[in-house]
């Protein structure tokens, strides 16, 4: 099989959660059940975080994973896309000695994303081989784009091209419309190829992965903190089984 990174960027500041990364979700910081999801999927030949923080590279080693250097602070801004980090990171790893076919992006703010479907991901790519670039985790969405408007002044008008002579998609009923799918952040993979090709970190042949139960949470706002609290305590998820943090 091809060979594969998992790579976890975990940033130091966050300006919605302060220390998100670190933080304690069924008692161990919300990094460490992505890492622990990773290394249980048993696909990866490395686990790798990249971070700015040398708190969070401290917690990621003791959770398993590598940090092969700090992030430098011009690329682990709020606005900085993640082909920086990853070019970065992978360019760190290369240095090393260490290259793979395959990358998967797995962000901490996923706690509930299972090894199981990671490890069925990497398959699917794989199994396209050539034919697919990347694959990226999306799920139905909830409020349609159908119904969306621009608004001008004190006039508006729909998001979407409107059909000629049919309904307007913004009159329609829910089910009515296409069906239409929004990416969520728990789960991308690609070709190591498609970076350095320069095609960015999805290039234009994206395979779907249809998001299951809460695997697609993402903890973005303190009340997601409180959300997957009352999730795990009732039951209805579960996160990767952590090891102690003997050190914290």
């Amino acid at each position: 099989m091809p060979t594969a990174v998992a790579l976890i960027p975990a940033r130091g500041g966050s300006r919605r959660v302060p220390g998100k990364n670190s933080r304690l979700l069924a008692g161990v910081p919300l990094i460490a059940h992505t890492i622990e999801g990773a290394n249980a999927a048993e696909i990866f030949d490395d686990v790798v975080v990249s971070t700015d923080s040398q708190e969070i590279a401290q917690i990621a080693r003791r959770h398993g994973a590598t940090v092969p250097g700090l992030r430098p602070s011009e690329i682990a801004g709020a606005t900085s896309p993640d082909i920086q980090w990853v070019e970065h990171t992978l360019d760190l790893l290369a240095q090393d000695g260490r290259t793979y076919d395959v990358f998967a992006i797995l962000r901490p703010t996923s706690p509930f994303r299972t090894p199981q479907s990671i490890r069925a991901a990497y398959e699917l790519l794989v199994s396209h081989g050539e034919e697919a670039d990347s694959l990226r985790a999306v799920r139905v969405v909830r409020e349609h784009p159908g119904k969306m408007w621009l608004v001008d002044g004190a006039q508006m008008e729909p998001l979407l091209p409107q059909p000629d002579g049919e309904v307007p998609l913004h009159s329609r009923q829910f089910q009515a419309l296409p069906e239409i799918y929004v990416q969520d952040s728990s789960l991308e993979l690609a070709w190591t190829r498609v970076v350095r090709q320069g095609d960015g970190i999805a290039g234009t042949r994206v395979l779907a992965w249809l998001s299951r139960g809460e695997e697609g949470l993402s903890i973005d706002y303190p009340e997601d903190f409180e959300r997957a609290e009352a999730l795990l305590a009732a039951g209805v998820a579960m996160v990767p089984v952590a090891t102690s943090d003997a050190e914290a």
